[in-house]
């Protein structure tokens, strides 16, 4: 549940739960290396000192990481699961324009030197992360021109997936869309099988969840998945990949072009 520890988080959580001080009831799990390639692509010794001031802990499903407009006390590099980042408008229901896996780090605006996140982080498929205090990744940022190089390069990441994510809700069809959704969460929790409703999915896709169930319902029929009670399994990954829109394909060039 939702405690409302801030002005504005209950209106936020729409069933969410936020962590009692936003995330310390994570419980630590055993990580033994990096497994985040952000944290991969750093040199050793960069890479050790920073492992160094991390802890391992476990993100769980629907558990709000950040809220929007509050302070950042942490950032997270997830080793798997993957985490929805959504811009909250007024009394609409939250929209996912960006998702966040072991591709990247959650908090990235600390970076930029920004303490608060512009937009609602809520984990979607649960996992491990390494988690770091703002203040000492801060301190680790100056002390580490690969890590500043990395994760600006990684800013600018986040920055097309942003813009992808306008137009693919203008132009792009449900069907479409959603097949770019569960492939975009199957990379990151890497595994064919995950827990996901259609009234979380309409919520991610900001659409009716009428028109979710009938776009599943399409893929479904098509054998490109299999959906019973919340799970989800991807039967076809070629075949979702070519009903997908090309957004997905574009997301991934980029991440290649920039983070490689």
């Amino acid at each position: 549940m939702c405690n409302g520890q801030s002005s504005g988080i209950q209106g936020q959580c729409m069933g969410w739960r936020v962590p009692r001080l936003w995330g310390c009831h994570l419980t630590k799990t055993a990580l033994t290396t990096a497994q985040n390639h952000i944290i991969e692509r750093l040199p050793r010794t960069d890479r050790q000192r920073l492992l160094n001031l991390c802890e391992p802990v476990h993100l769980v499903l629907s558990d709000v990481l950040f809220v929007q407009g509050a302070p950042s006390l942490y950032a997270y590099f997830p080793v798997d699961g993957f985490i929805s980042l959504l811009q909250r408008i007024d009394t609409h229901p939250p929209l996912e324009v960006g998702m966040v896996g072991r591709e990247g780090m959650l908090g990235v605006q600390l970076a930029l030197g920004v303490a608060t996140t512009p937009l609602l982080a809520v984990v979607q498929g649960s996992g491990s992360a390494w988690r770091v205090e703002q203040s000492a990744f801060q301190h680790e940022l100056l002390q580490s021109p690969a890590l500043q190089q990395s994760l600006h390069r990684y800013v600018d990441v986040l920055m097309a997936q942003l813009a992808a994510s306008a137009s693919c809700q203008r132009f792009h069809l449900i069907g479409a869309r959603l097949a770019r959704w569960l492939l975009m969460s199957q990379d990151r929790v890497h595994s064919d099988v995950f827990h996901v409703t259609h009234e979380i999915l309409a919520h991610m896709l900001g659409v009716r969840r009428v028109g979710v169930t009938v776009a599943a319902r399409d893929l479904q029929r098509r054998g490109l998945i299999e959906y019973h009670r919340g799970e989800l399994k991807v039967l076809d990954r070629i075949g979702l990949e070519a009903a997908a829109c090309s957004c997905y394909n574009m997301d991934k060039e980029i991440y290649r072009t920039l983070m490689h």
